[in-house]
């Protein structure tokens, strides 16, 4: 119900009905909302209150237009918190959803000179190439290459990275997993990434570069992941 009579602006009040309504699953991703004029006669409000509130919350991105057809709910991003070392298992579960991977290649290979740089080994050393899809429910979020030391991480099979390597890593060999650096940066999606995140062409993604340290300071890890900017966002606390 709309309350002409509060302080609170009707556009306003509308946009949090609106809101609730997509936070609490009555709206779901992909309906179609209410025309203008259904919620002017509904509410008994002007169509250019209706307008606003939602011209509102598409420029907020819970709502997008289709020329011609409507105006609907937007997917909402899932939001990674950039403030801790976590995998994206440990992610997804901390959000209670079920974290998926699909293994495309697991192998081991020469390291060549850019990587035995970053990994701080000697060149042709061996070292694990994984690439995989990471999924939330079924739905592919992300595209993941990982490369590993062979000799400092050892015993890695098929069945472990279908699961949390980072689990692994401290649970089953001792080992504490101390920091990392992360790069970002947006990209066009390439036609791998096309396949794979099942994303139209031209489509933005977003690319992360995490080189990952044990506890006593040794690189043993190097990640290569584009996610798909429709579906994911990072968050970061700054402190003056």
């Amino acid at each position: 119900m709309i309350d002409k009579q509060s302080p609170i602006p009707i556009y306003h009040q509308l946009e949090e009905q609106i809101k609730s309504k997509i936070e609490n699953g009555e709206y779901k991703p992909g309906d179609a909302l209410p025309s203008e004029r259904e919620y002017a006669e509904q509410l008994n409000i002007s169509r250019m209150t209706v307008r606003q509130a939602i011209t509102n919350l598409v420029n907020e991105r819970y709502l997008h237009r289709i020329k011609g057809k409507g105006t609907f709910i937007t997917e909402q991003k899932l939001e990674q918190n950039l403030n801790g070392l976590t995998s994206f298992t440990e992610d997804m579960k901390a959000r209670g959803m079920e974290p998926g991977n699909k293994l495309i290649n697991f192998e081991i290979i020469p390291a060549n000179q850019s990587l035995a740089e970053q990994l701080h080994i000697p060149e042709h050393a061996p070292i694990y190439e994984i690439k995989r899809i990471r999924l939330a429910e079924n739905i592919p979020m992300a595209l993941e290459r990982t490369y590993i030391s062979a000799n400092l991480i050892k015993g890695m099979t098929d069945d472990i990275v279908q699961n949390s390597l980072y689990q692994y890593i401290e649970s089953e060999l001792g080992l504490k997993i101390g920091k990392a650096s992360q790069i970002f940066e947006a990209t066009i999606a390439n036609e791998e990434e096309i396949e794979y995140l099942e994303i139209p062409e031209h489509s933005p993604v977003l690319f992360m570069k995490r080189t990952t340290q044990l506890e006593n300071g040794t690189t043993f890890e190097v990640v290569k992941s584009s996610y798909r900017a429709d579906r994911y966002k990072f968050m970061l606390d700054l402190e003056r």
